[in-house]
């Protein structure tokens, strides 16, 4: 530890100042401008170097934590990014869509704010790209053996980088028009610019990784075909399947949901698209579901020009500090503002939605909501209670329940417990040579369950394909979080 007394010395957390609301609205641009070095040298002197660092069981890549923190204190920045990559294949996603459960298991964080983890996270990451630090590391040499990988998110990509570096012949495929999954199409560039996701893909094309667009695997190629071609295959498709409220009046015009919306815009931004009907624009817009991807069509709308943008979620209103029931070290559901919610618009809790209403056209023209009431059979709409509010573009982000079914006999994967697909603990399947990782498997999670999934798949084909493996594997299939 750089300085014992360093958490005394230094009892706030400060954090990077975010654009003003005005001006980020003008653009698509990052809302938080790049931490001053001075001040995350200081937040890094706040790290305890505890004897037994929780923060590394909260977060599943096992990141080094305290040890980046210390050498970010000590103005080592090299050795920082080295320890920093040693755990992570992709540390400036993570420090910018991650919601830090490590951060939340933080001894510091017991009686006092937790360190700014993921603040001196991006601070490495970008120092090191803008210093050239970050620079392809193709295998001395290759095995001769293949691997195709199925989905490039952030699992995907994860399993292609440690496979290719471990020498074998990755193949990507992909079924959008470029690689990244929801990294490139689903986060909109206020939250992860993508120029960050281009970046990294060319580091892995530079490495010898193939990538493979616009290929639907089961449609353009069969799985039988693929499992022909390569010694092993990775499914990692993600969970897609958005989770649906079928209320009368859902056949309208206007509803939509949040998937579909983020990646109609976030096309449109780099030019291969446009928002057709899904343009919020004058429009008055509501959002059902409380959640990540809620905030990210909040924001979204917002830069749209939208008339008026509301969220509706059916549940309390969380707490702003941790219940009996969510103790450190677990990651608590505590109320937030995210940067979207700052931006403007309403934000409602205990609200039921009863009905889609339509106007003679049929297009959606209001919404019929409700409180929630909690009963002993769940949380229904409180009689009586019913009104109607402005919406003629309604998004529904209430989740996702796992991923689009493999519908080909040569892959019979099951679905499992996590609305993914079943697995071994080695994320190898009942089909020789198949594997699933992320999502796929594990169901809707967090970003950096997706790579640390894709880091310990990696060395399980590994080991399948070489009879043993030195790559790491930091989680196994069944592993949760604290609970």
């Amino acid at each position: 530890m750089a300085d014992p007394r360093g958490f005394l010395k230094v009892r706030e957390r400060e954090l990077a100042p975010k654009r003003p609301v005005a001006l980020r609205l003008m653009d698509w641009r990052e809302v938080v401008d790049p931490a001053d070095p001075t001040l995350v040298a200081r937040q890094a002197s706040r790290c305890m170097d505890c004897g037994v660092a929780f923060c590394h069981q909260g977060c599943p890549l096992g990141n080094l934590i305290p040890e980046w923190n210390d050498l970010t204190w000590r103005g080592r920045e090299r050795e920082a990014l080295d320890r920093l990559h040693a755990t992570n294949n992709f540390p400036e996603f993570t420090g910018r869509a991650c919601p830090a459960p490590c951060e939340s298991a933080c001894v510091l964080g017991i009686n006092q704010p937790a360190v700014t983890i993921k603040q001196i996270e991006n601070s490495i990451i970008d120092e090191g790209f803008a210093h050239g630090w970050v620079v392809p590391q193709p295998p001395e040499r290759l095995t001769g053996r293949t691997v195709a990988i199925v989905g490039s998110g952030p699992a995907g990509l994860a399993a292609a980088q440690q496979l290719t570096r471990a020498g074998h012949t990755v193949a990507v495929y992909e079924r959008d028009e470029e690689p990244g999954g929801l990294l490139r199409f689903g986060i909109p560039d206020f939250k992860l610019e993508k120029s960050l996701v281009a970046r990294r893909i060319e580091q892995m094309k530079a490495e010898g990784t193939r990538f493979r667009c616009g290929v639907t695997i089961g449609t353009d190629m069969s799985w039988h075909e693929l499992r022909r071609r390569y010694d092993a295959v990775i499914v990692a498709t993600g969970a897609t399947v958005p989770r649906s409220l079928d209320l009368p009046g859902r056949e309208l015009g206007g509803i939509h949901y949040a998937m579909e919306y983020l990646t109609a815009s976030n096309r449109a931004q780099f030019g291969s698209g446009n928002l057709s009907d899904i343009d919020a624009a004058g429009r008055h817009v509501v959002v059902i579901g409380g959640g990540d991807t809620g905030s990210d069509c909040v924001g979204t709308a917002h830069r749209q020009g939208a008339a008026s943008v509301t969220s509706l979620a059916i549940g309390r209103m969380p707490g702003t500090e941790r219940s009996h029931s969510e103790p450190w070290p677990v990651h608590p559901k505590l109320f937030e503002i995210s940067s979207s919610h700052e931006e403007g618009g309403d934000r409602s809790f205990l609200v039921s939605t009863v009905e889609y209403v339509g106007d003679e056209s049929g297009n959606l023209k209001s919404l019929k909501i409700a409180e929630t009431q909690y009963t002993d059979s769940g949380r229904i709409p409180t009689p009586g209670t019913e009104r109607l509010i402005d919406a003629d573009l309604v998004f529904i982000a209430m989740g996702f329940t796992g991923p689009e079914p493999l519908e080909e006999a040569e892959v019979p994967l099951q679905f499992g417990a996590t609305g993914g697909f079943e697995r071994e603990s080695d994320f190898s399947t009942d089909l020789p040579g198949v594997f699933v990782a992320g999502d796929a498997g594990r169901g809707q999670s967090l970003i950096v369950w997706a790579i640390a999934e894709g880091r310990a798949a990696a060395a399980s084909v590994d080991a399948y394909l070489t009879g043993g493996t030195v790559l790491p594997s930091p989680v196994g299939a069944h592993d949760r979080a604290f609970a």
